[in-house]
């Protein structure tokens, strides 16, 4: 079962992360305008649970993603079960359709430009998002993808990172979470 094990900070000087992004060696992978529609599930609360249930279209594809609840107080590790639906153009329309008929009902919308980065780190390919969301403002993920047996190191990998790039206040919540608080 894959986890994603992700750290994410808020930036002060994007100009400032992009130069110590380059003198690790990392490679530009483009960018990306990204749409996540979040979904409620009609008998749970996933705001109590820790979980999400998302629809984004990411240029023209589109991927249906569960994540579980975090698992530990440091990072933002998780489970992630994520279904790469394809090239479509109605498909996150009429997927929301299908879920609101099923009962589920759109939470909010999350809109981002993502520009991102591979950076080889202990031996890992981490993803490295530097992302701009609207509403929010400018923010850094760092990403691995681990099984059950490599999470610890993993994690580990994905905070001496952090800490070499001298990010610091790590925010575990997500995007959803920082505009449904900015809205209330």
């Amino acid at each position: 079962m894959p986890y994603e094990v992700e750290m994410k900070f808020a930036l002060a000087d994007r100009q400032a992360f992009e130069q110590s992004l380059a003198s690790l060696g990392a490679v530009e992978r483009g960018v990306q305008h990204q749409e996540d529609v979040y979904l409620a599930h009609p008998c749970r609360d996933f705001a109590a649970t820790d979980e999400a249930f998302r629809i984004r279209q990411s240029g023209q594809n589109v991927l249906l993603t569960y994540k579980g609840p975090k698992l530990d107080a440091t990072t933002k590790t998780r489970r992630e079960i994520e279904i790469d639906l394809g090239p479509a153009d109605q498909l996150p329309a009429r997927l929301s359709e299908l879920f609101e008929a099923l009962g589920f009902r759109t939470v909010a919308r999350v809109r981002k430009q993502r520009r991102l980065y591979r950076l080889s780190w202990q031996g890992r390919d981490v993803s490295v998002a530097l992302d701009e969301v609207e509403g929010l403002g400018a923010y850094v993920e760092l990403e691995l993808v681990a099984d059950q047996a490599q999470l610890e190191a993993t994690r580990s990998a994905v905070v001496a990172l952090a800490q070499q790039m001298q990010l610091s206040g790590s925010e575990r919540r997500s995007y959803l979470e920082l505009l449904l608080k900015r809205q209330s």
